[in-house]
């Protein structure tokens, strides 16, 4: 009855560490990506609102450049594209009056 008591104790006590070593981080913080990570994208303008991103995405998208938005502050929303098409939007951003 001993040698049993052994094995589910050491059974026990290597769930424990697994748990701790492989669990879901429950209870910390989630790091957050660093703000220069924006992937494949890059950053092409930054206006005040989301309506006035959206408007500038609907002339991008009329030019065939694919694109999204962010709003990383209050106030604050950012319009990114792809690499190939970042200077075509850039000019078509500066000629934006939304």
């Amino acid at each position: 009855m001993g040698s049993i008591a052994v094995i589910v104790l050491v059974v026990g006590l290597l769930a424990l560490v697994t748990r701790w070593a492989f669990g879901s981080g429950y209870g910390r913080s989630a790091a957050r990506p660093a703000r220069s990570d924006d992937g494949l994208l890059v950053l092409v303008a930054t206006v005040s609102a989301p309506g006035t991103a959206r408007a500038l995405r609907a002339v991008l998208s009329d030019a065939g450049i694919r694109s999204t938005q962010r709003t990383p502050a209050p106030h604050r929303t950012d319009v990114l594209v792809f690499p190939d098409d970042a200077a075509r939007a850039r000019s078509l951003a500066a000629s934006f009056s939304g």
